[in-house]
Protein backbone atom coordinates (compact mmCIF):
# COMPACT_ATOMS: atom_id res chain seq x y z
CA UNK A 1 0.00 0.00 0.00
CA UNK A 2 1.75 3.40 -0.92
CA UNK A 3 1.93 6.59 1.07
CA UNK A 4 -1.28 7.79 -1.17
CA UNK A 5 -3.43 5.30 0.34
CA UNK A 6 -2.23 5.63 4.04
CA UNK A 7 -4.07 7.92 6.64
CA UNK A 8 -0.62 9.69 6.97
CA UNK A 9 -0.89 10.24 3.18
CA UNK A 10 -4.79 11.47 3.11
CA UNK A 11 -4.01 13.51 6.09
CA UNK A 12 -0.69 15.07 4.25
CA UNK A 13 -2.97 15.88 0.90
CA UNK A 14 -5.31 17.96 2.64
CA UNK A 15 -4.95 18.80 6.55
CA UNK A 16 -7.78 21.57 6.00
CA UNK A 17 -10.01 19.35 5.72
CA UNK A 18 -9.36 16.89 8.33
CA UNK A 19 -9.54 19.77 10.74
CA UNK A 20 -12.27 21.45 9.51
CA UNK A 21 -13.75 17.25 9.58
CA UNK A 22 -12.61 17.75 13.41
CA UNK A 23 -14.31 20.81 13.93
CA UNK A 24 -17.91 19.25 12.43
CA UNK A 25 -17.61 16.55 15.11
CA UNK A 26 -16.54 18.97 18.01
CA UNK A 27 -19.99 20.32 16.91
CA UNK A 28 -21.61 17.74 16.59
CA UNK A 29 -20.21 16.08 20.27
CA UNK A 30 -21.15 19.49 21.40
CA UNK A 31 -24.99 19.88 20.64
CA UNK A 32 -25.28 16.08 21.87
CA UNK A 33 -23.66 16.63 25.31
CA UNK A 34 -25.89 19.92 25.96
CA UNK A 35 -28.71 18.91 24.83
CA UNK A 36 -27.89 15.59 27.14
CA UNK A 37 -27.07 17.69 30.00
CA UNK A 38 -30.10 20.22 29.49
CA UNK A 39 -32.60 17.54 31.58
CA UNK A 40 -35.47 17.78 29.13
CA UNK A 41 -34.27 14.01 27.73
CA UNK A 42 -35.12 10.80 28.93
CA UNK A 43 -35.39 7.06 27.55
CA UNK A 44 -33.80 6.15 24.40
CA UNK A 45 -33.50 9.49 22.77
CA UNK A 46 -30.88 10.54 26.17
CA UNK A 47 -29.02 7.25 25.79
CA UNK A 48 -28.81 7.99 22.02
CA UNK A 49 -27.59 11.46 22.74
CA UNK A 50 -25.05 10.48 24.86
CA UNK A 51 -23.71 7.54 22.62
CA UNK A 52 -23.72 10.16 19.79
CA UNK A 53 -21.78 12.71 21.90
CA UNK A 54 -19.23 10.17 22.63
CA UNK A 55 -18.82 8.24 19.33
CA UNK A 56 -18.34 11.94 17.65
CA UNK A 57 -15.19 13.10 20.85
CA UNK A 58 -13.60 10.10 19.96
CA UNK A 59 -13.21 11.47 16.35
CA UNK A 60 -12.40 14.01 17.34
CA UNK A 61 -9.42 12.36 19.76
CA UNK A 62 -8.53 10.77 17.06
CA UNK A 63 -7.89 13.59 14.28
CA UNK A 64 -6.46 15.74 17.04
CA UNK A 65 -3.95 13.17 17.68
CA UNK A 66 -3.13 13.23 13.86
CA UNK A 67 -3.15 16.71 13.32
CA UNK A 68 -1.20 17.39 16.54
CA UNK A 69 1.39 14.75 15.45
CA UNK A 70 3.95 16.69 13.65
CA UNK A 71 3.83 19.32 17.07
CA UNK A 72 4.91 16.20 19.71
CA UNK A 73 4.34 12.17 18.52
CA UNK A 74 4.33 11.14 22.46
CA UNK A 75 2.10 14.42 23.67
CA UNK A 76 -0.18 13.81 21.10
CA UNK A 77 -0.64 10.13 21.92
CA UNK A 78 -0.59 10.65 25.75
CA UNK A 79 -3.46 13.53 25.27
CA UNK A 80 -5.12 11.03 23.01
CA UNK A 81 -4.97 8.62 25.47
CA UNK A 82 -6.37 11.12 28.40
CA UNK A 83 -9.23 11.57 25.98
CA UNK A 84 -10.22 7.98 25.27
CA UNK A 85 -9.76 7.65 28.77
CA UNK A 86 -12.96 9.94 29.49
CA UNK A 87 -14.97 8.96 26.58
CA UNK A 88 -14.71 5.24 27.71
CA UNK A 89 -15.22 6.39 31.82
CA UNK A 90 -18.38 8.66 29.81
CA UNK A 91 -19.68 5.86 28.36
CA UNK A 92 -19.49 3.04 30.99
CA UNK A 93 -19.83 4.62 34.43
CA UNK A 94 -23.94 3.94 34.12
CA UNK A 95 -23.07 0.67 33.79
CA UNK A 96 -20.42 0.84 36.75
CA UNK A 97 -17.97 -0.95 34.63
CA UNK A 98 -15.39 1.52 33.97
CA UNK A 99 -12.86 0.38 36.58
CA UNK A 100 -11.51 3.83 37.67
CA UNK A 101 -13.50 5.75 39.95
CA UNK A 102 -12.63 9.07 39.01
CA UNK A 103 -15.03 11.94 37.10
CA UNK A 104 -14.83 11.71 33.61
CA UNK A 105 -14.24 15.34 32.91
CA UNK A 106 -10.79 14.97 34.99
CA UNK A 107 -9.46 12.90 32.30
CA UNK A 108 -10.78 15.48 30.26
CA UNK A 109 -9.04 17.88 31.93
CA UNK A 110 -5.59 16.58 31.36
CA UNK A 111 -6.90 16.08 27.76
CA UNK A 112 -7.05 19.94 26.86
CA UNK A 113 -4.87 20.92 29.32
CA UNK A 114 -2.42 18.74 26.79
CA UNK A 115 -4.17 19.72 23.72
CA UNK A 116 -3.11 23.61 24.76
CA UNK A 117 0.46 22.84 25.01
CA UNK A 118 0.32 20.89 21.58
CA UNK A 119 -1.31 23.91 19.81
CA UNK A 120 0.46 26.55 21.23
CA UNK A 121 4.09 24.67 20.47
CA UNK A 122 2.27 24.24 16.60
CA UNK A 123 3.11 26.50 13.63
CA UNK A 124 -0.40 25.97 12.26
CA UNK A 125 -2.80 27.00 14.59
CA UNK A 126 -3.00 30.50 16.72
CA UNK A 127 -1.35 30.43 20.14
CA UNK A 128 -4.45 31.67 22.11
CA UNK A 129 -6.59 28.65 21.31
CA UNK A 130 -4.01 26.91 23.80
CA UNK A 131 -4.30 29.14 26.54
CA UNK A 132 -8.11 29.16 26.00
CA UNK A 133 -7.55 24.70 26.10
CA UNK A 134 -5.32 25.03 29.30
CA UNK A 135 -8.00 27.61 30.90
CA UNK A 136 -10.41 24.31 30.07
CA UNK A 137 -7.80 22.13 31.16
CA UNK A 138 -8.10 23.90 34.60
CA UNK A 139 -12.27 24.03 34.92
CA UNK A 140 -12.49 20.39 34.10
CA UNK A 141 -9.69 19.48 36.67
CA UNK A 142 -11.66 21.22 39.27
CA UNK A 143 -13.98 18.14 39.43
CA UNK A 144 -10.95 16.00 40.68
CA UNK A 145 -13.15 16.82 44.08
CA UNK A 146 -16.86 17.29 44.30
CA UNK A 147 -16.48 19.78 47.38
CA UNK A 148 -13.46 21.14 44.59
CA UNK A 149 -16.16 21.37 41.85
CA UNK A 150 -19.20 22.49 43.35
CA UNK A 151 -17.44 25.54 44.89
CA UNK A 152 -16.28 26.20 41.60
CA UNK A 153 -19.21 26.13 40.14
CA UNK A 154 -20.48 27.38 37.61
CA UNK A 155 -16.83 28.73 36.74
CA UNK A 156 -15.37 25.30 36.07
CA UNK A 157 -18.02 25.05 33.67
CA UNK A 158 -17.62 28.47 31.94
CA UNK A 159 -14.07 27.77 31.73
CA UNK A 160 -14.21 24.22 29.83
CA UNK A 161 -17.05 26.40 27.74
CA UNK A 162 -14.50 29.51 26.56
CA UNK A 163 -11.76 26.87 26.25
CA UNK A 164 -13.61 23.97 24.14
CA UNK A 165 -15.98 25.96 22.13
CA UNK A 166 -13.40 28.50 20.35
CA UNK A 167 -11.65 25.02 19.57
CA UNK A 168 -14.50 23.78 17.72
CA UNK A 169 -15.43 26.87 15.83
CA UNK A 170 -12.18 27.64 14.83
CA UNK A 171 -11.29 23.98 13.18
CA UNK A 172 -15.01 24.48 11.61
CA UNK A 173 -14.36 27.27 9.97
CA UNK A 174 -10.15 28.00 9.41
CA UNK A 175 -9.24 24.64 9.96
CA UNK A 176 -5.46 24.71 10.08
CA UNK A 177 -3.09 26.72 8.11
CA UNK A 178 -1.67 23.39 5.62
CA UNK A 179 1.40 25.28 4.22
CA UNK A 180 2.40 25.61 7.71
CA UNK A 181 1.22 22.31 8.74
CA UNK A 182 3.44 20.73 5.95
CA UNK A 183 6.33 22.58 7.15
CA UNK A 184 6.19 21.23 10.50
CA UNK A 185 4.98 17.57 9.58
CA UNK A 186 8.49 18.08 7.63
CA UNK A 187 10.54 19.13 10.42
CA UNK A 188 9.95 16.14 12.23
CA UNK A 189 10.79 13.62 9.48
Amino acid sequence: MGEGASLDGMLARAPQQWARLAGFFYLVNTVTSLSSFSGKLDGAILAWTNWTATAAYVTVVILLYLLLRPVSRGMSAVAAAFGFLGCADEALWKYNIFPVHVHSLVFFGFYCTLLGVLVLRSEFMPWFLGGLLMLAGAGWLTFVSASLSKMCSPYNYIAGGVGEIPLMLWLLIAGVNGERWQRQVGEVQ
